[in-house]
């Protein structure tokens, strides 16, 4: 078996949607069922092989690259199909292949108009492949390519699944990632070329860098380029504009997968590439990534307090919460990088379940303003109580998955690496703590405006409106439980991660 999983494990996890999805199409449009069937058995069968995967890793040998492939693929630009798995890298992968199949089960009762359920779930299973390539490619031309496939299958989510300004937002997202993404390839060409290398390997290209004469302000700008394409994909403020639209645009499986996963490309991409190849431009990049991120984290705390809309509002805690795992990433050591390894499964368990509930309670209202919501708990008690418990994950409380998210990061701050200035750092770690307490104000507000109180003249005899249904509580119960074992057994996200993290790091506590 660990033959078998060390020659196909990789390539039979990532590939099994698209070829699901290749499938799916020569199969005729109705009946539903079938693909539906198809859909939900191919992301099961991909989250079996990545279990086997899982279970075979040598977890006291995290820091090494297991199950590794290396196969010729594009021989003209020395491109190789190298994909493999470390503790880094594993974290993700595991929250992919727990989301996408609770995703799909959502999505049995909960097809978006027009009701096309083939081309749908087709699109979800490009997706499915492209977030898995993603965070197995070890190749900068493979990444790119497998960063890329997310792109086009969300923007038709939005574009045709999504809400009035669902072009609008579509549209938006498509150019801003574009935009980033062709940067982050120059960056990379500019990697290749300058170190005379014959291959697009991150490790060998992380050797040439540090024994190449590359000027130190060529590398602060090649690092530049990869900053716009990776912290686009956050998004990081400025570039956050698109990430509203989107979230508020978008179906609700859109919105629970671009929260999970999506956003987890661009900080991957962080500690997966930029730091790692250019440790000497990410210590001059540190202190500016650092204050976007406290810009984010009070930014999106306060546009979180200006919204009407449910969706919108969860969709602005994004950017603050992705603010924290910058902010970890910016310390530039292990216990920093480590905690944003573990807040962005953290955060993409708590908001993924945040947008399921406002789906839901879109479903059964039919609006998403938060003035006229009210008497959640009256009305639907359970799904009250849920949306209660998300909420105090999501501000941050001990022992759920978010005090781990931002606790760690806010506490790395204290003492950077990299000899960055400790006193900057310092003001950076007070501005995220402010962070979390306005985090307490938008999200009880929020639960108090919608939850709490008598159901409005406009929904009180609303027959529309029943608790969660046998077919939600299966797609949620899950999140539940996952949101409150990482918060008892933060380790289990930590101790992975800790070995090629602190491997990572060391080039920056020598300095």
């Amino acid at each position: 078996m660990t033959d078998f999983l060390n020659d196909w494990g990789i390539t039979l996890m990532v590939f099994t949607p698209l070829v699901a999805a290749f499938a799916m199409m020569l199969l005729p449009g109705k009946p539903d069922i079938i693909h539906k069937q198809v859909a939900l058995g191919a992301s099961t069968l991909t989250a079996v092989w990545g279990a086997l995967l899982l279970f075979n890793f040598d977890y006291d040998s995290a820091s090494v690259m297991q199950f590794g492939v290396d196969r010729s693929w594009i021989d003209v630009v020395n491109a190789r199909y190298d994909v493999g798995i470390d503790g880094i890298s594993l974290p993700l992968i595991a929250l992919t292949l727990f989301v996408v199949p609770l995703v799909i089960l959502y999505s049995w009762n909960h097809i978006p108009k027009p009701g096309n359920a083939k081309a749908f779930l087709i699109l979800t299973l490009i997706l499915h492949t492209g977030m898995l390539g993603t965070f197995v490619a070890r190749d900068l031309v493979l990444f790119f390519v497998f960063f890329e496939v997310v792109l086009l299958p969300m923007y038709f989510m939005i574009g045709v699944w999504g809400g009035e300004q669902r072009l609008y937002a579509a549209i938006k997202f498509f150019l801003y990632t574009l935009f980033g993404s062709a940067l982050m390839l120059v960056s990379f060409l500019a990697l290749y070329w300058l170190t005379g290398s014959e291959t697009f390997n991150m490790a060998q290209l992380a050797e040439l860098v540090s024994t190449s004469d590359i000027a130190l302000g060529t590398q602060v700008l090649i690092f530049g380029g990869m900053f716009m394409g990776f912290g686009i994909k956050v998004p990081m403020f400025p570039f956050h504009t698109w990430l509203p639209d989107a979230h508020t645009q978008a179906p609700t499986q859109g919105s629970v997968i671009l929260a999970a996963v999506l956003l987890k490309l661009g900080t991957y991409g962080f500690i997966r590439i930029a730091l790692p190849i250019l440790p000497d431009a990410a210590v001059e990049w540190a202190p500016w990534i650092g204050l976007l991120a406290v810009i984010g984290i009070i930014y999106g705390a306060l546009g979180c307090l200006a919204q009407t809309d449910m969706k919108r509002l969860i969709a602005f805690s994004s950017v603050a919460h992705m603010g924290y795992v910058m902010l970890g990433i910016s310390t530039l050591t292990s216990f920093g990088i480590s905690a944003a390894i573990f807040g962005m499964v953290a955060h993409g368990l708590i908001t993924g379940m945040l947008f399921f509930i406002a789906g839901s309670v879109k479903d059964r209202y039919h609006t998403l303003e938060i003035s006229r919501l009210g008497g959640l708990l009256v009305q639907a008690p359970r799904m009250g109580w849920i949306l209660g418990f998300t909420t105090m994950a999501s501000l941050g409380l001990p022992g759920l998955a978010g005090f781990w998210g931002e606790f760690p990061a806010i506490l790395a701050a204290y003492n950077p690496g990299g000899g960055l200035s400790q006193p900057l750092f310092r003001v950076y770690m007070v501005v995220a703590a402010i962070g979390t307490v306005l985090a307490a104000a938008y999200l009880l507000w929020l639960l108090q405006r919608t939850a709490f109180g008598n159901p409005s003249e406009e929904f009180a005899d609303n027959p529309e409106i029943t608790d969660a249904s046998k077919l939600e509580y299966i797609s949620w119960v899950p999140f539940l439980i996952m949101i409150v074992v990482l918060g008892f057994v933060p380790g289990l996200i930590f101790d992975v991660a800790d070995a090629p993290v602190s491997e990572m790091a060391e080039v920056w506590v020598v300095k």
